[in-house]
Formats: structure tokens, C-alpha cells, sequence
């Protein structure tokens, strides 16, 4: 079956350049990168975020009630911000 798809040039530029890296065609990747997303989403896998929290006490005394902006401006203090 043939279909035409959209694709920005630097990627299909890459694109190009792995499958003649590898030896075979555009197409080969393409299905490559399709089966292997479709398998993925069948298996039910998920993108999740790794855990970066840190053991911590909390916001410093003095701040534990201020808004969000008031946070900001404090963290952005003398940093142009």
C-alpha cells in the first residue's frame, strides 16, 4: 500500500542517513519505527517520569504560607528575574 507522509527535512535527512548506515531503505526503517511504537502502545507501556524528589523538610520557615509569586520572586532575587 502506498501513503505519503509529511516529515521535517532534518529528520527525514537523519532518517536517510541511518538507513544507508544500516543498509537498507527508507522504507525498512520507517515500518521499523512504526512496528515498534505499535508494539509498545500494545504492551501498554507509558512514558513515565523517574521519581527526582529529594528528601527535604519542606519550604524554609518564613515562607511557608506565601504565594507562589512571592516563591518566584524570591528564588529569582538579584538574578534578573
Amino acid at each position: 500500500m502506498k501513503t505519503t507522509i509529511d516529515l521535517p527535512e532534518p529528520l527525514l535527512d537523519e532518517a536517510r542517513r541511518l538507513a544507508a548506515k544500516e543498509g537498507v531503505t527508507l522504507k525498512t526503517l520507517v515500518e521499523r519505527g512504526l512496528r515498534h511504537v505499535v508494539a509498545a502502545k500494545a504492551r501498554g507501556m507509558e512514558f513515565k517520569l523517574r521519581d527526582a524528589s529529594f528528601d527535604g523538610q519542606g519550604l524554609q520557615p518564613g515562607v511557608e504560607n506565601a504565594s507562589w509569586a512571592e516563591i518566584r520572586a524570591l528564588a529569582y532575587e538579584g538574578r534578573g528575574g
